[in-house]
């Protein structure tokens, strides 16, 4: 079987230049310009990291299931072209017209079967990674409504 071709670019090569700690630092330094009363600007700051770390880390399973997928396809190219030779090979040593029409109809079903199969592995690999990613995010939603819960109960006590 031919080596499947090489991704024309790797994006997580860019992923890893993205720091959620450099881009909440310039956040913390916007907010801090802001003087809230009763709000504990580290506590808010350290939430929204963890949002941009969380965001970060779905990107990176999104994009490296996108890759995944790119490079089965490819893969699954290279196969089916080297099943569509083998085919022509196979018709051309076909003898009368009953056989090359019945030789043709079995690999149309052949070819029709791989197809499915190969969808459904690619449907599954798309999946699995939106599952991992949406998994990601919905944790750190319901951990940030804690926080804000929190940050919201510490706000209502009253002041002695």
């Amino acid at each position: 079987m031919a080596k499947s071709p090489d991704p024309l670019f790797d994006v997580t090569k860019y992923m890893k230049d993205m720091d959620p700690g450099k881009m909440m630092e310039e956040f913390s330094k916007m907010l801090k310009q802001y003087h809230l009363p009763g709000v504990d600007m580290d506590s808010l700051m350290a939430s929204q990291k963890k949002n941009m770390e969380a965001l970060t880390a779905a990107n990176r399973v999104a994009l490296e299931g996108l890759q995944a997928v790119a490079k089965r396809q490819a893969e699954i190219l290279q196969e089916t072209m080297n099943e569509a030779s083998k085919a022509v090979d196979v018709l051309s040593k076909a003898g009368s017209p009953t056989e090359v029409a019945a030789k043709q109809a079995e690999l149309a079903k052949d070819a029709f079967e791989r197809a499915l199969s190969n969808m459904r592995e690619l449907a599954e690999m798309v999946a699995k990674s939106n599952e991992e990613a949406t998994s990601t995010i919905n944790a750190r939603i319901s951990a940030t409504l804690d926080e804000i819960k929190d940050m919201a109960l510490k706000l209502k006590q009253p002041t002695a």
